[in-house]
């Protein structure tokens, strides 16, 4: 059989362990001899590595041995209170399993996630999580597992050949576009910011194809600033063109919650006379009245993914790579009604 064939069928321990309807951690003890297994349950372990044909691997074990108890983990950008909830969840799995986290902030710069990168190899964390910055390519991706680096993509995603936790951006653009067009919006414009990457494009080519499946014109994309306050001022930003908007969807709730305030300055009133849906549902977006409609990406639930995704990579590092998509979910409140008269 060929090398390539015998690596995508070798039995892992997690198969072991779903095969005996116990925990990695319980399985992995058995292994070890630990005198914590009860005997019914070694027995159950060990004969499922004898069903299986599963093979220890010693080498790998004393590598795993020689582990730092850490996990690095690189955001673009800590201010975002979605990346907050999702350290949150990574920090919640890694914690379960004795290990702390190191945080990092690329500002999403390709030299500086470089540098943050060389720095958390030097300081031997036992794997990555990574967030990467928008130009990231993948040959930096696959030079760090060459360097045997364990690495997990979350949210943005560079290559197939490297585990992924993210969300299905394009189902909860259909899902906001959707609920607009019911209510009878027909001119829906997309509000976005920030740089270029595979979530950015993910959530514009969904908004777009949520569009045409309406019948609706998907070109009614309006970039805004990135900060809260800059994105109030250029609310005007959205009637500048020649149809005007009777709704917005938000390529998250850091724009939603500005343009709410930019909103309110023109005399308009969200959910009356204008709609505003969000995208991601963090918790600080329900300090807006009305309340905000938003698209829930579950950050938490992303960044528990995430951290699994590492421990089970640093488990087997020889398994095959994983995707972990969550599904997304409207959050209807406040901030949509039924289309109004035309803004003028």
């Amino acid at each position: 059989m060929p090398s390539e064939d015998r690596k995508k069928n070798r039995v892992t321990l997690l198969d072991v362990a779903r095969h005996a309807g116990v925990s990695r951690a319980t399985a992995s003890l058995v292994i070890r001899k630990s005198p914590l297994v009860g005997a019914e349950t070694r027995t159950r372990v060990e004969e499922a590595m004898r069903e299986l044909g599963y093979v220890y691997n010693m080498g790998a074990a004393r590598l795993r041995a020689e582990r730092s108890h850490t996990v690095g983990v690189i955001v673009p950008n800590l201010t975002n209170p979605f990346f907050a909830e999702l350290l949150s969840g990574i920090e919640a799995v890694v914690d379960s399993a004795g290990m702390v986290v190191i945080v990092a902030n690329s500002g999403d710069s390709v030299e500086r996630q470089d540098r943050l990168m060389r720095r958390m190899r030097e300081h031997g964390v036992d794997g990555v999580i990574l967030c990467a910055a928008a130009g990231t390519g993948p040959g930096f991706l696959h030079q760090l597992t060459e360097h045997s680096l364990p690495l997990v993509q979350v949210l943005r995603h560079i290559s197939d050949d490297i585990d992924y936790a993210g969300v299905d951006y394009a189902g909860g653009m259909r899902q906001a576009v959707d609920h607009l067009a019911s209510l009878g919006h027909r001119a829906i414009a997309f509000a976005v910011h920030g740089p270029v990457h595979s979530a950015y494009r993910e959530r514009v080519e969904g908004f777009r194809d949520a569009m045409r499946s309406c019948g609706l014109n998907p070109d009614m994309i309006v970039r805004l600033p990135n900060q809260i306050r800059e994105i109030a001022a250029a609310a005007h930003l959205l009637f500048d063109g020649a149809k005007q908007p009777t709704a917005v969807v938000c390529f998250n709730d850091v724009i939603a919650l500005g343009l709410a305030a930019g909103l309110y300055d023109r005399g308009l009133r969200v959910g009356e006379n204008f709609s505003l849906v969000g995208f991601d549902d963090v918790t600080d977006a329900e300090a807006m009245r009305p309340r905000l409609t938003s698209v829930f990406t579950a950050p938490v639930a992303i960044g528990e993914n995430a951290a699994r995704l590492l421990l089970d990579r640093l488990t087997d590092p020889s398994c095959q790579p994983r995707r972990v998509v969550k599904e997304p979910q409207l959050h209807i409140r406040q901030s949509c009604g039924p289309v109004a008269a035309p803004v003028s």
